[in-house]
């Protein structure tokens, strides 16, 4: 598995939560940009639109046929050079002539991005067995930071210096953690070697052999669908009667989702100490109780709050349990078991922006919110009906 790797040291996983976070959070930039990139091409808001559409579907296309590279190449080796690819994506967003070309360019950001979940499967590989699950967390604190704090971070830079900029530094950072990892990181053989055609071929071979990562997948797909209904439609009610806030306001609220970050370490130690399910259960019903309160979020601003921490420190606590679950199955495939459950739960935040957006036009917030009690019921639903379902001996899949 690996010629000369140590036992992950307290620097390393720091060094990988930052990679994961700065990675990701290429993803996010062109959010709070579009209007001014708008403007600067002299193009209808609505194309400008487009911009996160690209981004978003390069993500998935780097899920589905870059993250399974982890699995056939070396380690190290095979971030490096994607992360020096990222690098050259952002600068050509940062140059970009036209708003074709920031589209071409943004595609190939978003799947060179999806080293972000090369880099978690690695963390899982590196830990001792024991301690895996809390490395795991950290590295997920690390992604999460990047996802809540890259609006607000592009946001600043652009005040500062323009949209450009903000894509400029970015592909600066992707190449200055390139240089970085490649002294930091350990050789990391991969345990097979297999094409890459089979490889991919493999994935539907490993989704159909192993109980818990569909059970995983299934989970992981409803839980992002509820974080998408409550993010997509938070906005509109917030720009609603009766706080009628404005965009800068709106933005805020995302700092109430970091309490995931403080979550998702203790999640993974729990999972190291084989209590797996029993905090799975948990997170589930706190994700029903945070809909409670959400909904009461109407008209009062404390319920609010308390229901996005809540909602927040549940489905990221969830997101460990799904991670630390799949990577227990086979250590030579994380790379392909990563792709299956991502792709899964991306496809579940697609179907969840269109829920929030169909229940807001029929009801308002309580329609949202009655999608995501809806949602937390079907996910406890999914596990009583698989509450068999272990960590069994794998079934090997070629």
């Amino acid at each position: 598995m690996t010629a000369d790797a140590p036992r992950t040291s307290r620097r390393l996983v720091a060094l990988l939560a930052l990679t994961c976070g700065a990675t990701v959070a290429n993803l996010w930039y062109v959010t709070p940009l579009l209007n001014e990139i708008a403007d600067g091409f002299g193009a209808p808001q609505a194309a400008a639109g487009l911009l996160v559409t690209a981004v978003q579907a390069g993500y998935v296309l780097g899920l589905a046929f870059l993250v399974p590279l982890a699995d056939l190449h070396e380690r190290r080796r095979l971030i490096v050079r994607v992360l020096a690819a990222t690098a050259l994506a952002g600068a050509a967003c940062a140059v970009a002539p036209s708003m074709a070309a920031l589209l071409v360019a943004l595609l190939a950001l978003g799947l060179t991005s999806a080293v972000a979940q090369i880099v978690v499967p690695l963390a899982s590989l590196l830990a001792a067995p024991g301690e895996r699950g809390q490395v795991v967390g950290i590295v997920m604190s690390g992604l999460l930071v990047g996802v809540l704090g890259a609006r607000t971070v592009a946001g600043g830079i652009a005040e500062l210096g323009g949209w450009r900029l903000v894509f400029a530094l970015g592909g600066a950072l992707m190449l200055v953690l390139a240089l970085v990892l490649r002294r930091a990181l350990p050789r990391v053989e991969p345990a097979e070697r297999i094409p890459y055609g089979a490889a991919l071929r493999s994935i539907a071979t490993l989704v159909r052999a192993e109980p818990v990562l569909r059970q995983r997948m299934a989970l992981g797909a409803i839980a992002m669908a509820g974080f998408s209904t409550l993010w997509t439609a938070i906005a509109l009610l917030l720009g609603d009667a009766p706080y009628h806030y404005g965009e800068g306001v709106i933005g805020l609220f995302g700092l109430a989702g970091l309490a995931g970050v403080l979550i998702a370490p203790v999640a993974g130690r729990w999972a190291d100490r084989g209590h797996g399910r029993t905090v799975l259960v948990a997170f589930l019903v706190l994700v029903v109780a945070s809909w409670g309160l959400l909904a009461a979020g109407r008209t009062s601003l404390v319920a609010l709050i308390a229901g996005i921490v809540l909602f927040d420190l549940a489905i990221q606590g969830q997101h460990i349990s799904n991670q630390s679950a799949i990577y227990a199955l086979r250590p030579e495939a994380r790379g392909r078991l990563t792709t299956a459950y991502m792709v899964s739960y991306f496809l579940g935040g697609t179907v969840g922006t269109l829920a929030a957006a169909a229940a807001w036009e029929l009801d308002g917030w309580t329609g949202v919110s009655l999608v995501g009690v809806a949602l937390g019921l079907s996910a406890l639903a999914v596990l009583a009906a698989t509450r068999r379902i272990g960590a069994g001996a794998a079934v090997t899949a070629r």
